[in-house]
C-alpha cells in the first residue's frame, strides 16, 4: 500500500545504535545503504528511511503518529521492546494483548531517542513458548 515512511532525526549515529537493534529484533533488514540515511525494509517493497531533514531545520516528531511495524511472533514484538528499551528508547505501552483492536492483536509500543513513536505488532493468536 506504500512506498516508504521516513522519520527525522536529530542524531543519525544515536538513531543507528537504536534502530539497527530494534530492527534485527523483529527480522527486518537494511536492504542497502544510502549516504546520510538508515533504510530498513526491502530493496522492492516497503521501506522505513531515518535520516536528518532535508530542509535542515529540527526534526520534529508528529502529534498523534506512529509507525506499527509487522512482527512474526509475539516473540518478536517482546524482543523489539526489550531492544528499543536497551538502546536509547523509551516505553509508550508494554507488550501485550490488545483486544478492543482485534482479539488475536498483540503488541508494544515505545519511542525512539528522538520521541518518534514506534510499534510492532502481531496479529497471530498463538503465543510461541517463551513468549
Amino acid at each position: 500500500m506504500y512506498s516508504h515512511t521516513t522519520l527525522g532525526t536529530a542524531d543519525l549515529d544515536r538513531a543507528r545504535a537504536f534502530y539497527e537493534p530494534v530492527m534485527a529484533a523483529l527480522g527486518i533488514a537494511q536492504p542497502f545503504q544510502l549516504p546520510g540515511s538508515i533504510v530498513f525494509g526491502e530493496l522492492i517493497g516497503p521501506k522505513l528511511f531515518i535520516l536528518k531533514p532535508f530542509d535542515g531545520a529540527p526534526a520534529t516528531v508528529g502529534n498523534g503518529t506512529h509507525i506499527a511495524l509487522l512482527a512474526p511472533n509475539r516473540a518478536a514484538v517482546d524482543a523489539f521492546h526489550a531492544a528499543a528499551l536497551a538502546n536509547g528508547g523509551t516505553d509508550d505501552g508494554p507488550p501485550g494483548p490488545r483486544p478492543h483492536y482485534h482479539a488475536n492483536y498483540y503488541g508494544a509500543y515505545v519511542r525512539d531517542p528522538d520521541g518518534n513513536k514506534l510499534q510492532a505488532v502481531c496479529h497471530s493468536g498463538k503465543a510461541e513458548k517463551g513468549a
